[in-house]
C-alpha cells in the first residue's frame, strides 16, 4: 500500500479564498495545509498548525518556520506545539529561538495570593529542585531552585556548565555565589519560592551589584518588598553600570519605591527588551507616581524595548493616559497592565490611541475593566488577554502583602 501525504485524510482543513472557509472543497495533504500557510487570514493558518503534524518531518518543518509567523497568536501557537517536542532538530530551533518566551509568564498562572508564585519552566528550561544526593544532570535543560545547599552545589562538576538558576534564600547573594564557577549563569531568579514567605517580609536584592559579578546575565527576576530594610542591607551603595548582555528586568513586588525606579533608570541597558515592574501599594513601599515614570516613556532610555509591564499598580489609569500621548508606545510590541486597578477611564484612552493597534499583546488580566470595556478592547487589532477581572467597583492592586 503506498501512503500518498498528499491525498485527503480525515483531519485535512478545507482551503479558503478570499475570506475564512465555510463550505469551501477539502483540500489535503501537505499541499493543502502548505497552502493553508500562506492564506492571509490568522485563522487558516493557525488551522493549518494543527494539521501539519500529521505530516511527520515536512509537517514538523511547516510548524518549526511558522515560529516566525507574521502574527503573534500563529508564532504562539507554533511554539505551543514545539516546546515538549523530543526531536533534536526542534530542540535546537527553540534554543536558538528565545532565550526567554514571554509565553512562560502568560501560560503560567500565578497562584492564589501572588505571593511565592513558582514557575514549570524558566529561561525556556525545566525547573528542578537541587538534590545533593543525586547532583546535576543534563545542566543545559535544567534551571535549579538552591537554597541552603550552595556549597555542595559549587562543587558540583558540572557546575560551570549551569545557566539558569532559581536561589531561594535570603542572603547577599552576590557574596555567596562564585562567578568564577557560575561564569555561564544567564538567568537568575532572587526571592521568596515555594515557601510559605510573604513577599514583603524579603528585601529586593541591589541589582546593580548583581549585575556587576555576573556580567553575562541575559535575564534577572527579583522577587520582594521594599520597605524592609531591618532584613537586608540597603541600596546605598548602587552603582549606575553599563551591562552589555542583560534582556529581561523584573522586579516582582508589593511596593516598589520612587528611589528604586531611579536607579533602575540610571543603568545602561543596551540589550534590555523586556522591562517588567511591579509597583505595588505605599503601604509596602510603593510610593512612586506617574512622575517617576516619565523617562520611560521616552522611548529612549532602553532603545531595543519591546516588552514593557507596568503590572500590580494604584495608577494604572493615570500610566494609560501617559503612554497613549508617548513615543515608547510606537516602539514597543507588549503592554501589560495586570495586575494593577486599571478601569474604564484608562482602558478608554488606549481605545482612542491608535498606535495601540500596532501591539502584539495587551494584557489587561486582573483589572478592574466591566465586560462591556473588555469586549470592546477585544475588538482592537491585537491580542488581549483578559482571563479574569476584579469587580469594577474594587480598585487594588493584586499583590501587596
Amino acid at each position: 500500500m503506498t501512503n500518498n501525504q498528499n491525498q485527503p485524510r480525515e483531519f485535512d482543513a478545507v482551503l479558503g479564498g478570499e475570506a475564512p472557509p465555510t463550505t469551501d472543497a477539502v483540500l489535503g495533504g501537505v499541499k493543502g495545509v502548505k497552502k493553508r500557510l500562506a492564506s492571509p487570514y490568522a485563522e487558516i493558518r493557525l488551522a493549518a498548525l494543527q494539521d501539519a503534524l500529521n505530516y511527520q518531518t515536512e509537517g514538523l518543518n511547516l510548524v518549526i518556520h511558522s515560529l516566525h509567523d507574521c502574527s503573534r497568536k500563529v508564532r504562539q501557537a507554533a511554539y505551543n506545539l514545539l516546546h515538549d517536542r523530543i526531536e533534536p532538530q526542534v530542540k535546537q530551533v527553540l534554543r536558538e529561538y528565545k532565550y526567554w518566551d514571554l509565553f512562560e509568564r502568560i501560560n503560567e498562572p500565578l497562584n492564589e495570593g501572588y505571593i511565592y508564585n513558582t514557575f514549570k519552566k524558566f529561561y525556556n528550561r525545566q525547573v528542578e529542585i537541587y538534590d545533593p544526593k543525586i547532583g546535576l544532570q543534563n545542566t543545559a535543560k535544567k534551571a535549579y531552585v538552591l537554597d541552603d545547599d550552595v556549597t555542595t552545589f559549587l562543587r558540583e562538576p558540572e557546575v560551570n556548565k549551569v545557566e539558569a538558576l532559581i536561589f531561594r534564600g535570603y542572603y547577599d547573594l552576590w557574596r555567596i555565589l562564585s562567578p568564577e564557577i557560575l561564569k555561564n549563569i544567564k538567568a537568575l531568579f532572587y526571592g521568596p519560592y515555594d515557601i510559605d514567605y510573604q513577599i514583603s517580609w524579603t528585601a529586593t536584592q541591589d541589582i546593580s551589584l548583581i549585575l556587576k559579578v555576573f556580567p553575562n546575565l541575559e535575564m534577572l527576576l527579583v522577587r520582594g518588598g521594599d520597605d524592609c530594610r531591618a532584613y537586608s542591607e540597603p541600596w546605598e551603595k548602587f552603582i549606575s553600570l553599563r551591562h552589555e548582555r542583560l534582556k529581561v528586568l523584573i522586579v516582582e513586588t508589593g511596593g516598589l519605591g520612587r528611589d528604586k525606579i531611579a536607579q533602575f533608570f540610571s543603568l545602561e541597558l543596551p540589550a534590555l527588551e523586556h522591562l517588567e515592574l511591579w509597583l505595588g501599594t505605599d503601604e509596602y513601599g510603593g510610593n512612586s507616581s506617574i512622575d517617576d515614570l516619565m523617562p520611560i516613556f521616552s522611548g529612549n532610555l532602553f532603545p531595543k524595548l519591546t516588552y514593557l509591564g507596568l503590572r500590580n499598580s494604584e495608577y494604572a489609569n493615570n500610566i494609560a493616559a501617559s503612554i497613549v500621548n508617548s513615543s515608547v508606545i510606537n516602539t514597543i510590541k507588549i503592554l501589560d497592565f495586570s495586575l494593577g486597578d486599571l478601569g474604564d477611564e484608562g482602558a478608554e484612552a488606549l481605545l482612542n490611541c491608535p498606535a495601540v493597534n500596532q501591539l502584539d499583546i495587551l494584557n489587561i488580566s486582573n483589572c478592574c475593566l466591566t465586560e462591556e470595556m473588555v469586549e470592546r478592547l477585544k475588538l482592537l487589532d491585537v491580542e488581549v488577554i483578559a482571563d479574569t477581572e476584579k469587580e469594577p467597583g474594587d480598585r487594588y492592586c493584586s499583590v501587596s502583602e
